[in-house]
Order: structure tokens, then C-alpha cells, then sequence
């Protein structure tokens, strides 16, 4: 039985230089270059096919009444991305230190901070219920005063929060302007995510009853996570991940700005957003990107700091019992669907419209970040390839 390689892990970012993290040969790893190259081509000539003005996009196919922007967006960038192999870049393409929207790959990030949350007992366990974490507080709308939608209704009251990571919740209710039946019947395919032929449906299920893919669900959760832990998530991710794995400064994690600051027994802060639906969410870089996907690779731990539980890891990665390419809000390739036979099937990726994924196979060592890729599974096949096996 072969022994898999340590990690290498690179030294702090220092501003935006990415000269210190170690670049090594391919084939000095055991992969090969030409299939690695090919893979490097194959993404700059499947960009995506969307303005560079994002704004003029709708990537949701809102109806019109719900399609209103809430936050910032900036233009986009050209394809661009990097290969981790052992930790090593092996390849790179494009400007992988722009800062960019990264859409749903942001909810990796949500749902990294109720990982967080759990492993330090602020969450007892997935299956409570969220109600129980919100009882007491008061939860409102800064620029209203307005109660804002939360869990003490019989639609919500049995929604735990293995529910709203796993997008099974079924939860009822309008934030920021947005009614959570504004995702309902979301064709994921038109943006890359998924496949098509979502059942229609005008009937509510039970918390638990049915999987989807819904923005404003997921939006609710970063806000009771925020309740949870009473300080912006973009501090605690900062303090609690970016820093301790030596990421550049420069990311940033917006809500819808004013349409999304809260009250929460006092605290006057931002909610951020789980993806660009809308605006806003995480604005990264792919080298800071790679460092986060590294994390996970080496199963949690960064130097001597065990920074989120090898357990959680192990939860968030677990199917969906009604989407088995889902897990904590991390796409699987269970059975080998979403990413082909080649990359290894506890594959797993934080995947947003737009081709922004970051791409995790843990059998093969493997980190593969793309911005802005028409095709990523096509990607993610060519380097599983190029680094060999099954």
C-alpha cells in the first residue's frame, strides 16, 4: 500500500506576492505535463460566457419582481486558476491574485463557520433545532425596526440546522426583500452547478421533506450563525481561518450593505451573503482560494493547529440523503457523477456560478481552483487524469 505524500504547506502570503509558495515540476510529482497543459488550455477555452459587466446578468432567472441587486458587484476578471498537487502549484493560469466574486462557493465558507461554531460547542449538535438558538434574542431589520423572519412559526419550528446546510430546510419566510420562493424550481444547469430537470412543484414540504438549491435559505443561515456568534463572520473567518493559514489581505466578504444590516440584541452589523445571487459574498483571489481548499485537503490542520475538527470534515462531506451529491453546503462527486470516473469519488468542491469552485480530491493530493470556466467537471477530469490512477 503506498503511503500518500505529507502536505506541503506555503508560508504566509505578504501582500499580494505569490513568489513564496513553492512551485515544483509535475512530473517530479508523478503527474503528466502534457495532460496537465492540456487541462490549462482546455480552461482558457471554456470561459464562461458572461459579460464582464456581471451586473447585466441574472444569474438566478429571477422574475422580474424579485430580480432587483441588493449589494456590490465589480467587474469580472479572465479565466484564471492553479492546480495544487501535495500542496505544490504544479500549474497556474490567468491572474490568480485578482479579487473576484466567487457566487456559491461563498456558502463553503457559511457553512466552514458553523464547523467552527460546532467544534467550539456554540452549536451542541446539527440536529437541534435553530429555533432554540434564537429564542430570547431580538433579530431585526436596522434600517426598518421590522421583526425580520426567523423560526417560531409552524412552518420553521422543526428546522435544525443539519437542515439549512444540507438546503433541506423548507423554510418559510422573506429576508432582505427576498420570499424564499424566489429559488424555488431553480435550474441549476444554466449557471453550471447542477443538472436540469428539477421537479416543479406549489406545494411546501415539511423541514427535512425536500432538497433545494435556495439562495435565501442560505442567507438566513449566515444570519443565524452571526446570532450565534455575536461578531461579523468575516471577522471570526479572518481571525479563525484566513490568518492562521497565512492568506494575503485582500479578500473581502460583503452582505447587500444597508439592505442587510441587522440588529441583533444590539449589535449593529452587516449579514454577509452566502453567494452573489444578488451581490455582494465572498471577493477572493485563487491563491487565497487554494490555501482555504489546502486546509481541507490536509484534513483540517495547518502546521501544529488543528484549525476545524478532522470530525466535522467528516460530516460535511457526508451525503444528502435526498441529494447525494451534497453535503454540509460542499458539492460531492459521490459515485463519481458530478466530477467523472477520474477524480476519486470523496472528491468535493465549493462550487458557485460562474465556474468560481474550488475542487478537493483527498486519494489524489489534488487542490483545483477555476474562476470564471464554463466546464469545470471538464477540468477537474483532465487534471484527475494527468495525475494518474482511478
Amino acid at each position: 500500500m503506498t503511503t500518500k505524500p505529507e502536505v506541503y504547506l506555503p508560508p504566509p502570503a505578504v501582500a499580494l506576492a505569490s513568489t513564496a509558495w513553492q512551485r515544483t515540476a509535475a512530473v517530479g510529482l508523478g503527474m503528466d505535463q502534457s495532460a496537465l497543459d492540456a487541462a490549462v488550455q482546455f480552461a482558457f477555452d471554456n470561459e464562461i460566457k458572461w459579460p464582464i459587466d456581471i451586473r447585466r446578468g441574472n444569474v438566478g432567472g429571477d422574475a422580474p419582481r424579485w430580480a432587483a441587486k441588493l449589494g456590490q458587484f465589480k467587474d469580472r476578471g479572465g479565466p484564471a486558476g492553479v492546480v495544487l498537487k501535495d500542496g505544490y502549484i504544479v500549474a497556474e493560469w490567468g491572474d490568480v491574485e485578482r479579487v473576484d466574486l466567487t457566487y456559491s462557493a461563498t456558502k463553503s465558507y457559511v457553512a466552514t463557520m458553523a464547523g467552527l461554531a460546532f467544534d467550539r460547542g456554540l452549536i451542541r449538535s446539527t440536529t437541534d433545532r435553530v429555533i432554540d438558538y434564537e429564542a430570547g434574542k431580538s433579530i431585526t431589520q436596522n434600517n426598518t425596526g421590522k421583526v425580520i423572519d426567523g423560526f417560531d412559526t409552524d412552518q420553521n419550528r422543526g428546522v435544525t440546522w443539519e437542515h439549512l446546510l444540507q438546503q433541506t430546510s423548507e423554510w418559510e419566510g422573506t429576508l432582505y426583500t427576498k420570499p424564499d420562493l424566489v429559488d424555488w424550481d431553480r435550474d441549476l444547469e444554466v449557471v453550471g452547478m447542477g443538472s436540469a430537470g428539477v421537479t416543479k412543484r406549489d406545494t411546501r414540504r415539511q423541514p427535512g421533506g425536500h432538497w433545494e438549491y435556495n439562495d435565501v435559505r442560505v442567507n438566513r443561515t449566515a444570519l443565524a450563525l452571526l446570532a450565534v456568534w455575536r461578531e461579523p463572520l468575516p471577522d471570526v473567518l479572518k481571525r479563525e481561518v484566513m490568518d492562521p493559514i497565512g492568506a494575503s489581505a485582500s479578500w473581502e466578504w460583503h452582505g447587500y450593505d444597508d439592505n442587510s444590516v441587522v440588529n441583533i440584541d444590539g449589535l449593529i452589523t452587516e449579514s454577509v451573503s452566502g453567494g452573489a445571487h444578488w451581490g455582494g459574498g465572498l471577493w477572493i483571489g485563487a491563491l487565497d482560494h487554494a490555501r482555504f481548499g489546502l486546509l481541507f485537503l490536509n484534513r483540517g490542520k495547518w502546521g501544529d493547529r488543528q484549525i476545524i475538527s478532522e470530525r466535522w470534515i467528516d460530516m460535511m462531506t457526508t451525503p444528502c440523503a435526498l441529494n447525494d451529491q451534497y453535503g454540509y453546503m460542499w458539492w460531492l462527486n459521490t459515485g463519481h457523477v458530478r466530477y467523472g470516473q477520474h477524480a476519486s469519488a470523496s472528491t468535493f468542491a465549493a462550487s458557485g456560478a460562474g465556474g468560481n469552485c474550488v475542487v478537493v480530491d483527498p486519494e489524489k493530493n489534488l487542490v483545483i481552483v477555476t474562476r470564471w470556466c464554463e466546464d469545470v467537471a471538464g477540468v477537474v477530469d483532465l487534471v484527475a487524469r494527468a495525475a494518474g490512477g482511478h
